[in-house]
């Protein structure tokens, strides 16, 4: 797997677990660290936890490797290390205090595709 194909994958099971303000940095050219950050807030800890444990196993489903998971059993800063790629995930003012986005102000952003929402027409039935 080509690895912004990883990182857009990292962001969608980020997304099925209710992670909010995802965004995509391509440090490519910025950075030797790794090829892209997948940056993500949740609303607790746990939610934390719940998004790191569902993007490890997603992965695991699609062959691809973790090195090592950070900041789990906390849940305030959760970092999951799948090489080329690198998930960030924080709970409350973690994110703004770190500021990975301005710290890393030059690599570009990967627009995500949203799927807007099906709207389902509300049929009635009456019994007779």
């Amino acid at each position: 797997m080509r690895s912004k194909e990883k990182a857009l994958l990292v962001a969608e099971l980020a997304k099925q677990k209710l992670a909010e303000d995802i965004i995509i940095l391509d440090m490519r050219k910025v950075s030797s660290i790794t090829d892209f950050f997948v940056i993500a807030s949740a609303s607790s800890t746990k939610r934390c936890q719940t998004i790191a444990e569902t993007i490890e196993t997603g992965l695991s489903e699609k062959k691809e490797s973790v090195s090592k998971i950070e900041g789990y059993n906390e849940g305030l800063w959760v970092l999951i290390d799948a090489y080329d790629v690198v998930a960030h995930i924080f709970y409350g003012d973690v994110r703004r205090f770190y500021n990975l986005e301005g710290l890393w102000g030059d690599a570009p952003r990967i627009k995500l595709c949203h799927k807007k929402k099906k709207t389902r027409s509300k049929k009635t039935s009456r019994k007779k």
